[in-house]
């Protein structure tokens, strides 16, 4: 009798084990710094939540996870994409909190939101994200209060830039911009914009969209009505970017776009930095939080250090635009 118990209590337990691996799929990783310990050293638990997947937000979470490697932290890492649903997106954040993670890294406007809709309590480091303020994420940039605190993804003079090089060098004043509307950020670049043309003869010719799936076809309806296309740091727009970069191909229109990642993938020009600068600044920050005990309320918000003109010449050609002598001084050329 003993001995059929025991069995039973050895085919109970290995069936425990089986369900226990059998949870919901995820995106996980680890890492660890070469100056780490091992044995009792903690392992920090990382929620990171991103609305979509494209070139610059990816560089973003690399750095991020790089920042902490170099600090020596050990890190478990639970890394979740929303695939641009609003939805997936507060579920990722909520079920963060259920699991009690040590800190939330948000890598982008949508993905911070959600993130502090959720808690309160849980330090939340945030990157890709355009306005801080007006996304309600904190108080001020230099003292953010609350549990958030992070990185800008707007340089101060990345839009006015662009502006004025488009008022210098484009023929003609209509700029086409494909955004999502809901997105805050894009709706707070919309407005610097505008703010930038002020005093040009400039003027925005809008298309909006809600979905990837619907850029394509915004694009295609600006032909004829503008003299060029700029696309800011638009999440839904940016990850569609190819859609754009055809339309703007075949029809010879200039493309600017608001990161060098996108310059890479076919735009023209832009004024940027690399994000995975900015992720890693963000991870910096975070190691500041769990390592050292800092609050994220006296962290100030942290801008793009580095700006520069980067100029695709081999759009340029697709596009129809001749390069021109003065800009050999101000940009760097990439093929």
């Amino acid at each position: 009798m003993g001995q059929s118990i025991r069995r039973f209590a050895a085919v109970c337990a290995a069936g425990l084990l089986l369900l226990g691996g059998c949870g919901g799929a995820k995106e996980t990783g680890s890492s660890q710094g070469s100056g780490g310990k091992s044995g009792k050293e903690k392992t920090y638990k990382i929620g990171v939540t991103q609305i979509v997947e494209h070139p610059s937000l990816d560089a973003a979470r690399k750095g991020f996870q790089q920042a902490l490697k170099d600090k020596g932290l050990s890190v478990e890492y639970d890394v979740q994409i929303a695939q641009g649903d609003q939805s997936n997106n507060q579920t990722i954040a909520n079920n963060f909190v259920s699991d009690g993670v040590d800190l939330i890294f948000a890598n982008s406007t949508p993905s911070a939101q959600a993130a502090l809709n959720a808690t309160k309590d849980i330090p939340i480091v945030f990157t890709s994200v355009t306005d801080p303020v007006g996304a309600q994420l904190v108080q001020s940039m230099e003292k953010p209060g609350g549990n958030v605190t992070g990185t800008t993804d707007t340089h101060p003079e990345a839009i006015p830039k662009t502006v004025q090089f488009i008022d210098k060098y484009i023929k003609g004043n209509r700029v086409g911009m494909v955004y999502n509307a809901g997105e805050q950020n894009s709706v707070a670049q919309i407005e610097q914009v505008k703010k930038a043309m002020q005093g040009t003869d400039l003027q925005i010719v809008p298309a909006s969209v809600s979905t990837s799936a619907e850029v394509k076809q915004a694009t295609e309806s600006l032909v004829g009505k503008v003299d060029c296309l700029y696309i800011i740091t638009d999440n839904t727009v940016v990850s569609a970017l190819e859609s754009v970069i055809q339309v703007a191909n075949e029809h010879d229109i200039p493309l600017f776009v608001g990161e060098l990642d996108s310059v890479k993938r076919g735009g023209f020009a832009a004024y940027g930095f690399d994000y995975y600068d900015i992720g890693y600044e963000a991870g910096e920050m975070a190691a500041q939080i769990l390592q050292d005990g800092k609050k994220p309320a006296d962290l100030p918000v942290q801008y793009p250090q580095k700006l520069k003109l980067v100029i695709n010449k081999k759009a340029a050609q697709e596009m129809g635009i001749k390069l021109n002598p003065e800009w050999d001084s101000i940009a760097e050329y990439i093929e």
